[in-house]
């Protein structure tokens, strides 16, 4: 796990600062990457609790969980070769980014109660403070950020990144 310098930033803390914590892992071979991507995800954060003293919610946990489970497969499905799944904590939020080969950009489905399957992608879009698709030269990169602490006024995604 790397460590990286704070730089000076906005008054909220949440997207100026640079990573706290960070780490990465590349992911090829079978299906039970994504079971692998999890447990990482999950010892990422537990790390991160204990030696950097940040605060992760219960919640903040699973919904790191579910991104990098559905991200991961998403990537697996649709992208030849290695997935790189990378993690950070930054100010007051969990960045889970995952590169795949396929240059093709995800698109979130209409809604549709009698579609079976093919929900991650709106998902992820439903519990992130925020979500982009950047292209990069030999493929894509999934960017979703999660609040780590809970919004005390119950809501799932927390305040909006600025």
């Amino acid at each position: 796990m790397d460590e990286a310098g704070s730089s000076s930033g906005g008054e909220d803390g949440l997207v100026s600062q640079g990573p706290l914590v960070q780490d990465s892992i590349v992911l090829d071979g079978d299906g039970s990457v994504i079971a692998e991507a999890r447990h990482h995800a999950v010892g990422f954060l537990a790390r991160a609790e204990k030696e950097h003293g940040v605060v992760v919610s219960a919640r903040a946990r699973d919904l790191t969980q579910l991104v990098v489970s559905e991200l991961v497969t998403n990537a697996y499905k649709h992208a030849p070769g290695p997935v790189s799944l990378e993690l950070c904590v930054i100010g007051q939020v969990v960045e889970v980014a995952v590169s795949d080969s396929d240059p093709a950009l995800p698109v979130a489905h209409a809604a549709d109660t009698g579609r079976v399957g093919q929900h991650g992608l709106e998902i992820v879009m439903a519990v992130a403070q925020s979500y982009e698709v950047r292209q990069e030269p030999a493929g894509k990169r999934v960017i979703v950020r999660i609040a780590l602490r809970d919004d005390p006024g119950g809501h799932v995604r927390g305040s909006r990144l600025q």
